[in-house]
């Protein structure tokens, strides 16, 4: 198996997806209640679904980025807040933390090769 796809839940889809045309993701699927993206590298894609009530989502979206540096400095550039920098982790990933307009977390990250093979790697 392969993932493709995850769905996430958004207030306000026009705000939604062009936030995420910001980002730099190709809009391919596009209704009041529904957008579908693909990735600017390989086939993923990822979705957003409109939610009318308030929710609470605690899961984390990650993508990766080879240039994450550079990527996070044109998207300041370009108005996008970030909660953290690109800052090396533990876990030996560089990370930055944002937060999409309803509130989904984003980590835009490089990891490398210690992505599948970290040297604790089972």
């Amino acid at each position: 198996m392969e993932l493709n796809q995850v769905t996430l839940p958004v207030t306000n889809m026009p705000e939604a997806v062009s936030f995420y045309c910001m980002l730099g993701f190709t809009l391919i699927v596009d209704t009041p209640h529904y957008a579908r993206f693909g990735c600017p590298d390989g086939n993923s894609t990822f979705s957003l679904s409109l939610h009318n009530e308030a929710f609470t989502n605690s899961s984390v979206i990650y993508f990766e980025h080879e240039q994450l540096d550079e990527l996070v400095n044109e998207l300041i550039s370009n108005g996008i807040e970030f909660e953290q920098l690109p800052t090396e982790q533990r876990y030996l990933w560089k990370e930055a933390i944002l937060h999409d307009p309803s509130g989904n977390k984003i980590k835009l990250f490089w990891a490398g090769e210690n992505r599948l093979n970290p040297p604790w790697k089972v």
